[in-house]
């Protein structure tokens, strides 16, 4: 073989001319995604979402200098819903705690920000990424854009009359960081497979219909979670397998009306079915993982579904450690970690399951 045909039959066909280099950005964007979740969950639970009350995108990158701008900024959160009422006895010090944890937030979003823009910029311009097919990274940075504006427009809905954010958009924010996570791994790993050269495995119909159903459950099982700790009911009921010395508590449709809307808003309706709806992920994973098991041909696939499944089952066990313990802040983090990596391996599997 000369080195022209050599050079021609290494080329990548997909026209990405360095697809290992993009593959580990694209790795490394979904992971910075996953903590920025975290961190946010950090915020929420220590109760500092609402301690910054202005978007200020530039200016905002320098926390408070000296004594006046620490008082001018305290007292402009004295006049917010949670300074009048939650927190009106706080402290200058006591404030600045919270707008540090706040403010480390949004400065580590700043700078996933440019983690994103800069070297996609460099890729498109270098050629690396052919602009045919920069759809989808472009994707991902306006995605990434969108979710800045999400966080403040949540945050918004808790500086005018309730000292809390609105748990929809909370859900929205949370949904949001959650597509960019999926879009920049399904990205990356179809890097990783190139191009499709043989036929696809025609059996696999049912477990891939399955693969979409847990996706699905999967995600409404997370947005519920947003929706328990926007309405902070995950506080309400320490027990289980009881709520409230029940199995089934009573009025969970009856607090408003018209009945649906205690699906989405009420909080002890919505802590049920959150408790719950886990069960029905936990079924789908073990169904997926029970269809392919017998399959010598997708081992890695069928290891991915076992793997899934057994972390949902971790996952069960500490949402009702997470209940138990009153919503203790380690226990709280690290089930809201481990939704995350459900999430990721999901995708993971559904990708596998597509690509087969």
């Amino acid at each position: 073989m000369s080195i022209s045909s050599a050079a021609h039959s290494a080329r990548p066909t997909h026209g990405i001319t360095r697809p290992a280099l993009v593959r580990r950005w694209l790795y490394a964007v979904a992971a910075i995604v996953a903590g920025l979740v975290l961190v946010g969950g950090f915020v929420r639970l220590s109760r500092s979402g609402l301690s910054i009350v202005e978007w200020e995108v530039v200016t905002g990158v320098v926390p408070p200098l000296g004594d006046g701008a620490w008082q001018e900024a305290f007292a402009a959160y004295k006049q917010s819903p949670e300074g009048r009422t939650v927190n009106a006895d706080m402290s200058l010090a006591g404030y600045q705690r919270i707008y540090m944890i706040e403010w480390f937030h949004r400065f580590a979003a700043r700078l996933a920000g440019l983690f994103v823009v800069l070297p996609l910029a460099w890729f498109l311009l270098r050629g690396v990424i052919p602009w045919r097919r920069s759809a989808p990274f472009l994707a991902i940075a306006a995605l990434f854009g969108f979710q800045g504006f999400l966080g403040w427009y949540m945050v918004a809905s808790g500086l005018v009359d309730q000292p809390a954010v609105s748990h929809l958009r909370l859900a929205a924010h949370l949904m949001a960081a959650l597509a960019l996570l999926a879009l920049a791994l399904w990205t990356a790993l179809g890097l990783r497979d190139g191009p499709r050269t043989g036929p696809r495995h025609a059996a696999l119909g049912g477990p891939r219909v399955l693969g979409g159903v847990l996706m699905l459950l999967v995600l409404a099982q997370i947005t519920y979670g947003a929706f328990v700790a926007g309405l902070r009911a995950g506080q309400l009921s320490n027990t289980w397998p009881l709520m409230f010395g029940r199995l089934v508590p009573s009025g969970m449709l009856a607090r408003y009306e018209p009945a649906w809307r205690n699906l989405v808003s009420a909080p002890e309706t919505v802590h049920f079915v959150h408790r719950w709806l886990a069960w029905a992920v936990l079924m789908a994973a073990v169904a997926l993982w029970w269809t392919l098991r017998r399959d010598g041909r997708l081992r890695g696939v069928r290891a991915a579904s076992g793997g899934l499944a057994l972390l949902v089952g971790v996952q069960i066990a500490l949402g009702v450690a997470t209940v138990m313990t009153g919503v203790a802040l380690p226990v709280a983090l690290v089930h809201q970690g481990m939704g995350v990596a459900v999430f990721a391996l999901a995708v993971g599997l559904n990708h596998g399951l597509l690509r087969a």
